[in-house]
């Protein structure tokens, strides 16, 4: 008598079941590896973006820092060019006032010759029929106009027609008094361009040369008094010269 076999029930097979223990377990490994993976490769992409981000903060910083720095050192060289500058321009006006008091004091103690451009005409002490007596004065031949400045400084005490006083022969006249104690006279004028009571420095303009009064052509009459009248005149180009003056 044949005998039957008996086929197993589904699921009770220990190795069937333990195979799909082992697949199902499988499975999730692979899942949790695949987003342990994912998981890195977010965190790696966000600290490569700090990082960029920080290099990228840092190097705006230096470059500020830069600017900033190139900016102070540009104001600084401006500001040491500008007290430079003013430091100099100090120190020219500290000269020029130095030097003033000795150019005053200078011109104070110079001679110069009353007109430019002259010619030695009629000398003083000299004999003719242009003058009562001898010629008072050294006559410097000029054009009418010629600029007459004043051989010294000091105040005039004299200024106008009939030779200030002097006498019509004269003209139009000037007289100066000067500190060392003598006086100049320019006559025969044909303008006068300072008053009684004016003071005027060495080579100061005080006139135009002209040929006004008893003259026999254009030219400065120029005498050298102990006195602002006439009658005390001494040799004016002898002093002038004595005072370093090349006439």
């Amino acid at each position: 008598m044949s005998q039957r076999t008996k086929s197993p029930r589904p699921g009770a097979s220990p190795i069937r079941a333990r195979a799909a223990v082992l697949a199902a377990g499988l499975g999730v490994s692979v899942a949790l590896g695949a987003g342990v993976a994912v998981a890195a490769e977010t965190v790696l992409d966000s600290a490569s973006s700090t990082t960029a981000s920080s290099v990228k903060a840092q190097a705006e910083a230096q470059a500020k820092a830069a600017a900033k720095a190139e900016k102070a050192a540009a104001d600084a060289k401006k500001t040491a060019a500008a007290e430079k500058a003013a430091a100099a321009q100090k120190a020219a006006a500290a000269k020029k006032a130095a030097a003033r008091p000795a150019a005053a004091a200078k011109s104070a103690a110079s001679w110069v010759d009353p007109v430019s451009g002259y010619t030695l005409s009629a000398r003083f002490n000299q004999a003719g029929g242009m003058w009562a007596a001898k010629h008072s004065g050294q006559d410097f031949a000029v054009p009418s106009g010629t600029k007459v400045v004043a051989a010294h400084g000091g105040t005039v005490v004299k200024a106008g027609g009939n030779g200030a006083g002097d006498g019509p022969a004269y003209g139009n006249a000037v007289v100066i008094r000067h500190g060392n104690g003598t006086y100049s006279q320019y006559a025969h004028l044909s303008r006068i361009e300072v008053k009684v009571g004016q003071v005027v420095t060495t080579g100061r303009r005080i006139a135009l040369s002209g040929n006004t009064g008893n003259s026999s052509g254009p030219h400065l009459h120029f005498e050298i008094r102990t006195t602002p009248d006439y009658g005390s005149a001494v040799d004016p180009v002898a002093f002038l010269r004595s005072k370093g003056v090349s006439v």
